[in-house]
């Protein structure tokens, strides 16, 4: 993944700082609305959502992104939490090392927030800086993606790969290991807040 250039997010900073953020957990949960800040949103093929529609007013990052919805499903840290946790260990292109991850299911995270998935569903993931990857549902199932929210055993922060990422592990699958490093990961952006539920 090249290198991105960054949006000013200090406001998303001040307000990471203040989480406290619990370990993982291995409990099945449903999304339910989000009583501590929003650090994922999920709109598009959903079910009924927990939040309004897009405000142009408030909801100034995704406007500067040009994303809008109707319904929306937003999940804090303890939602994602509550889902079972996967854990791989990749090694990562920024430091040439193998890394443990560890969250929840692509999948289970937007199932749980009540879509139907099928073959032609796409994900259009979205990081805070603008950069976005689309993965088909079948390749989210096949290379098993997961919404990492720990690093070595550590919430992953704001301003480094964080507070969530959507990612891989490439070495376990022949096709991707075969790929210089940096081109793994082009479709798996870090710092992602965003997920749109497309029909392909």
């Amino acid at each position: 993944m090249k290198k991105r250039d960054f949006l000013n997010v200090s406001v998303l900073g001040a307000a990471a700082s203040a989480l406290a953020i619990p370990a993982p957990a291995s409990a099945r949960a449903k999304c339910r609305a989000a009583p501590g800040p929003a650090l994922l949103t999920v709109s598009g093929r959903i079910g009924a959502g927990n939040r309004g529609p897009f405000d142009p007013a408030l909801d100034q990052m995704m406007a500067k992104q040009k994303i809008s919805f109707e319904r929306a499903h937003a999940l804090d840290f303890a939602a994602l939490a509550a889902l079972p946790a996967v854990t791989i260990r990749p090694t990562l292109e920024y430091d040439a090392k193998p890394h443990t991850l560890e969250g929840p299911l692509l999948l289970d995270v937007v199932k749980a927030c009540g879509s139907t998935i099928d073959d032609k569903t796409v994900f259009l993931l979205r990081a805070v800086d603008g950069y976005a990857a689309q993965v088909s549902a079948s390749d989210a199932r096949k290379y098993r993606y997961i919404v990492s929210t720990h690093l070595d055993g550590k919430p992953m922060a704001l301003g480094g790969l964080g507070p969530l990422w959507a990612v891989y592990d490439a070495d376990r699958f022949a096709d991707r290991a075969a790929m210089p490093l940096p081109a793994r990961f082009a479709a798996c952006p870090w710092a992602i807040y965003h997920i749109e539920v497309r029909q392909g």
